[in-house]
Parts: structure tokens; C-alpha cells; sequence
């Protein structure tokens, strides 16, 4: 019987049906931060437990972490309180943890790639919402709450329901300026923020196999911004030679018999999927967000719409994106004015999402009094795009180059909006709040959609502006 990648990697790492029915699942790669792992560990002190398979479990500092200057002690005390209790707790549990005096310190859903940790057939599991993002390797990736934190702690398994599975086929080839994070933004506006409640998401066809590792993991990264708790892509070449070489990816003979096995849990040719959905890559425009969820976005070319425009049920919804923003339907979108660009994130702080961005800075300058920044998704990311001379690139143009780390994508540390502010983002998230002020207004977009914003002070068309 034909099996998908979801049946495969479930029935492996399967330890019992519970009485609810629900499964007991392994967890392979455990992946911790500062933020939701302090209550999780002194859970596991309060009930006599300790670290189940410390081995198997990695941990960083990304959230709060400052990236201005990372002197110590910080000048938040929340931040060097909970940089403190993580390093303790791993100390004390012999946990490996990538500090900032660490060369492979970076947000935990950058570095786990990078550094080969995340692998195919793996089940994973971080209390971050956005762990979808290893799926982009052939992974199963759970993102998971404080008090699942601790159960993985202490026993290395989690209960869960199985998930029905969606195929998203994407056909065609992407047209110039366009990205892959414009390709989710057209998934999430097609099937909503809540189409993918109950659904495992498997990314297919012909632009998902042309794309590159790096975007691979910005399309299942904002899975969970359409609802889907698992997004993922089958490993196929492109997979296999991404983690040749990376520190914590099998080395010799060793990767030769991963790589057969990790071709053997792609799902079958004859599989099944409870759902198909289709879209065509060259109808893809450049994306970005007018309201406050991903889903409400639209196309560069179009017009702020109406809520009259929206299903009954999104109705209300729209009408009060439209006043939180203070946008006007009918507007074109092209030209409303930001006061900030943010480029990084877990979702597009990667080398090849700040090569695009630098591509469309060189040479020009970032428009008068807008705030501009780029923060490397990891130590290792910075290093390369130095090597590069990217940052240089940036600097000239006017944007400020800062250290690793989550940055403005949650204003849980220094950079937050300021007021009203409304910040072109690569970040993953718009709504309300979510960049540290509470009236503060958030525009998703790609890195080179940002870039171009920053250079016009104003939501341009990147691709009048690519060589």
C-alpha cells in the first residue's frame, strides 16, 4: 500500500496508541530557547524528573536577545535573567547549548539546518510555533507549548493526534522578482489562516523542486501561519546536498546509507492526500500584507479591497484590519509610506534572502528619515554575508548591520516600533502588537520587496528595480 512521508516518518516513530486515541510519539531532535524552556525545566525539578535523552536535545538564545550590542550583562534584565536560567539548566542537565560566545549561535529555526541537526525522517519538536520551518528537510516539525516542552524533557515523546494531509502543488516556473515568500503569502491568502486547522501541508510540484533549500524553508516556515501545524517538502537531490558536509550530518559511508533511506521515506508516486490544491507559479505576483494576519494580503499590483469584497464570515475581520492600519479600500497599495524595513527572521534571515535584498540596495540609498535594518538569521549567516561583503553593501545604502537574533519579528528585545510606526518586514507575523508596540503596523513582504521599500520610503514594484 502506497504510503505519503507523513505515514512513513508517524509509523516510525510511534511508540503506542493512548486510550484518547491519540498517538505516543518520539521525538527525535528537541530544540530549545530562552523563553519557553525556564518554566519547562523547573516543571521537570518539581516532579523528581530529570532530561530523558539530553543527547538528543539543542539549545540556543534568539528570542530576547539583543542585537544592537551584546555586551554582558544585557541592558534588559527580563533578557539576562532568561539567558542565565537557560545556561544553568543546561549546565545542569548536560545539554549542548550555542551561546553567544558560540560561533553557531542563530535562531533556533536557522541554526538547526545549517548546522545538519534537522534531518530527513526526523520528528522534531520546539516550543516555537514556527518549528514547521524543518520540514522544508523531509521532517516532521512540531511546534509546541511550554508544558510539551517539559514532557519531551522528561520522556522524550509527545502525544499527538495524526493529521490529515493536504498536497499544495505549485506548477510553473516563478517569474523575476518573485520569491518564495510570496509564494506562501499567495497559499495562506488562497486557503486562510485557519484552512490548514487539522492538516499536515505537503509543498509539491514543479516550483517547489526548483527552489532552493533556503527557500524551501521560508514556504513550510509560515505553515503555521495558514493553520497547517506541519508543513513539509519530500527530500530529494537538493536535500541531500544541502547537508553534505554540515557538522551534525552523518560524514563518509555513513551519509551515503542516510541518504538511501531518506530517499525511501519520500512519499510514494501513487499516494494519496485527503486534499490537492493547485496554484500556477507564474500568476504569482509579489505578495504583501495590507491587514493583520498573513492571509489578509494581495498582490503588489492590486488595490486595498473592501469588506464587502470578503466572505461573510471574514467581514468584520476586514473592517477592522482597514482601521487598525488606517487604509482606505480601493487605495493602491504601491506607494503607501513605511517608516521602517526590517530584514531577518527565521522566515528570510538566511544568506540567500539578504544576497537578493543587497541586490536591490547596491548603489542607492535608503529614503530620509526611514529606519532600516538587517539582522542576520545566525553567527554563521553574518559571517558569510561579511565574507561577501553584503553587509558593506547595506551600510553604504544606509541601513544599520546588527548580530543574530530574532530582532524586531516579536519586539521581545530592544527593536520594537515606536507608536504607529508601520515596518516593511520579511517576518512572518502582522498581527496586532507583534513588533513591540501595540498600535504598531506591520506590512509582510519578500526581503527584496523590503529592500525596495526602504530605497522608495514607500511600497514599490521590486521588479522595477532589478537589473
Amino acid at each position: 500500500m502506497a504510503e505519503t512521508l507523513l505515514d512513513k516518518i508517524w509509523r516510525a516513530h510511534t511508540v503506542r496508541t493512548l486510550p484518547s486515541g491519540q498517538t505516543q510519539l518520539f521525538v527525535g531532535l528537541h530544540l530549545l530557547h530562552e523563553v519557553t524552556s525556564p518554566q519547562a525545566f523547573q516543571m521537570v525539578r518539581e516532579a523528581g524528573l530529570t532530561v530523558r535523552y539530553s543527547e538528543r536535545t539543542f539549545a540556543t538564545i534568539d528570542h530576547i536577545v539583543p542585537t544592537a550590542s551584546q555586551a554582558r550583562p544585557f541592558a534588559d534584565p527580563m533578557a539576562e535573567e532568561m539567558t542565565v536560567h537557560l545556561t544553568r539548566n543546561c549546565k545542569e542537565f548536560g545539554i549542548s547549548f550555542f551561546d553567544l560566545d558560540s560561533s553557531r549561535q542563530g535562531i533556533v529555526h536557522v541554526i538547526g539546518p545549517e548546522l545538519g541537526l534537522t534531518q530527513p525522517g526526523m520528528t522534531i519538536a520546539c516550543g516555537d510555533s514556527h518549528t514547521s520551518t524543518h520540514g522544508a528537510l523531509g521532517a516532521l516539525a512540531f511546534g509546541i507549548g511550554t508544558s510539551q516542552v517539559r514532557d519531551v524533557l522528561a520522556t522524550q515523546c509527545l502525544a499527538m493526534a495524526k493529521p490529515k494531509l493536504r498536497q499544495i502543488r505549485i506548477e510553473g516556473r516563478l517569474a523575476r522578482g518573485v520569491y518564495a515568500k510570496d509564494v506562501i503569502l499567495a497559499i495562506i491568502r488562497r486557503l486562510g489562516v485557519k484552512g490548514g486547522v487539522g492538516y499536515a501541508y505537503e509543498y509539491a510540484g514543479s516550483a517547489i523542486n526548483a527552489m532552493s533549500m533556503e527557500e524551501r524553508l521560508t514556504i513550510c516556515n509560515m505553515s503555521i501561519e495558514g493553520g497547517g501545524r506541519v508543513g513539509y517538502v519530500n527530500p530529494d537531490a537538493t536535500t541531500f546536498e544541502y547537508l553534505r558536509g554540515r557538522p551534525f550530518a552523518p560524514h563518509g559511508e555513513a551519509f551515503d546509507r542516510a541518504v538511501a533511506w531518506w530517499r525511501g521515506i519520500a512519499s510514494d508516486p501513487d499516494s494519496t492526500f485527503d486534499d490537492i490544491v493547485l496554484l500556477h507559479a507564474p500568476s504569482i505576483e509579489p505578495m504583501l500584507t495590507w491587514g493583520i494576519n498573513p492571509g489578509q494580503s494581495i498582490g503588489v499590483s492590486e488595490r486595498i479591497p473592501h469588506p464587502h469584497d470578503a466572505p461573510d464570515v471574514d467581514r468584520a475581520a476586514w473592517a477592522e484590519a482597514l482601521a487598525f492600519m488606517d487604509l482606505e479600500s480601493g487605495q493602491p497599495i504601491i506607494g503607501t509610506p513605511i517608516d521602517v524595513a526590517f530584514i531577518g527572521s527565521c522566515t528570510n534571515g538566511r544568506l540567500s534572502d539578504l544576497r537578493v535584498a543587497a541586490e536591490v540596495v547596491r548603489g542607492r540609498k535608503v529614503a530620509k528619515s526611514i529606519r532600516a535594518l538587517v539582522v542576520p538569521g545566525s553567527q554563521a549567516v553574518a559571517r558569510a554575508a561579511e565574507a561577501e561583503g553584503l553587509h558593506e553593501i547595506f551600510l553604504a545604502a544606509g541601513f544599520a548591520w546588527r548580530k543574530a537574533g530574532c530582532s524586531l519579528c516579536l519586539g521581545m528585545n530592544e527593536d520594537k516600533l515606536i507608536g504607529r510606526e508601520i515596518c516593511a518586514a520579511s517576518s512572518n507575523r502582522n498581527f496586532k502588537g507583534r513588533m513591540g508596540s501595540p498600535t504598531g503596523r506591520t506590512l509582510l513582504m519578500s526581503p527584496a520587496m523590503v529592500a525596495a521599500a526602504a530605497i522608495r520610503g514607500e511600497v514599490a514594484d521590486v521588479r522595477e528595480m532589478l537589473s
